[in-house]
């Protein structure tokens, strides 16, 4: 059942993304990744901040934090962009890039967390 449950988050969370992808953005910078990844971080630090130990919970982590934001963010895509970026020496671009990914995905777990205890 677990199995299942990881499954179905991850192809919502695949869905999301690839919704996302489809945003007409046309820049030299992977805007569309950075928003992705900073959603992603705070989706799972709101999840994180909601998450009780019992059974129901398990089920809740698995679908949302495994499953959805599995699919849903872009670890590895975000990898290339920067590698990329950086292949194509365009050092200030990948630099933002990386320094923005890091520190607003940081904070959107942070903002996500927050909000969980502000509904929750």
């Amino acid at each position: 059942m677990e199995f299942l449950v990881v499954a179905l988050g991850g192809a919502v969370g695949s869905m999301g993304r690839y919704a996302i992808g489809l945003l007409p953005v046309k820049t030299g910078f992977p805007v569309l990744t950075l928003v992705i990844n900073v959603i992603g971080a705070a989706l799972i630090g709101f999840i994180a901040g909601t998450v009780n130990n019992n059974e129901a919970s398990l089920y809740k982590v698995l679908f949302w934090k495994t499953g959805v934001c599995g699919g849903f963010t872009t670890f590895s895509t975000f990898s290339l962009e920067a590698f990329t970026l950086f292949e194509n020496k365009a050092y200030l671009y990948g630099g933002i890039y990386i320094f923005l990914s890091v520190a607003c995905c940081l904070a959107g777990i942070f903002c996500g967390k927050k909000l969980s205890m502000l509904i929750c």
